[in-house]
């Protein structure tokens, strides 16, 4: 569980987020909406240490960041990231960077850091790509990569951005049927999207973005009622009723 109290956040003499209180409960998949440049890469930076807060405070499953060790938050939440370099090592090389945190110096692997490896590159639907190198790799096999990487790191809450990215329909559609299987689990899953119909589809909780404010925060159907994606998209959202639950489609 993460919980958000006025976090303030930015880049040089830019601000990006100000005053964010939000909370990202276990057993959920939560969903970041908003047009480019509102501050969500931002915020989930932020929340990993990758990106330095300016202000307010942030918890990981009730303990303060300020208080805990690169280790210890990589040991409370997994971040797959939008871009990486591409390193010359193999897959399965790359997944098992997600031990790390467990692992003391020198790095050396035990049969339970293999043994999740694997089983993360098979969940992530990478295990057929795992001893190529990853600049052999699409970026589509890539992703599935780094997703199994995170996977891997084994931890109680996973935050991706724009996980989707260069995924065909097919793997989009299976990485939100993972999520959904994580957070059953018990996991907190936080996603970065672009794709308004998949979040709508698949989020238990969105989160609507602008201008590095929360301008929305509540179930599919609240945040539809509430008319703030038309507002902050410019566009008009639509939906109609399925014998497996509302669809929705956007002009």
């Amino acid at each position: 569980m993460i919980e958000l109290k006025q976090l303030r956040a930015g880049y040089g003499d830019r601000v990006v987020l100000r005053d964010i209180s939000l909370r990202f409960e276990a057993g959920k998949l939560i969903v970041l909406l908003g047009p480019n440049g509102s501050g969500k890469s931002t915020l989930l930076k932020t929340i990993v240490g990758l990106n330095e807060k300016r202000g307010g405070k942030i918890f990981l499953d009730g303990v303060s960041v300020d208080t805990l060790s690169p280790r210890q938050r990589a040991k409370c939440v997994a971040y797959m990231a939008q871009k990486r370099n591409t390193p010359n090592i193999i897959a399965r090389r790359m997944v098992l960077h997600g031990r790390f945190p467990y692992l003391s110096y020198p790095r050396r692997y035990f049969p339970e850091d293999l043994r999740i490896a694997e089983e993360a590159l098979a969940l992530a639907g990478a295990a057929d790509v795992a001893e190529t190198p990853m600049e052999e790799l699409s970026e589509g096999q890539r992703q599935k990569v780094y997703l199994a990487m995170a996977l891997a790191q084994d931890t109680p809450t996973i935050l991706m951005d724009e996980p989707t990215n260069f995924l065909d329909v097919r793997h989009q559609l299976n990485l939100m049927k993972l999520a959904c299987g994580l957070k059953d689990q018990g996991k907190c899953v936080v996603m970065v999207l672009h794709d308004i119909r998949l979040a709508m589809k698949y989020a238990d909780e969105i989160i609507v973005l602008e201008n590095g404010e929360v301008q929305g925060d509540g179930m599919p159907g609240q945040i539809y009622q509430s008319g703030v994606i038309d507002s902050v998209f410019g566009i008009r959202l639509s939906k109609f009723e399925t014998t497996s639950g509302p669809e929705y489609y956007y002009e």
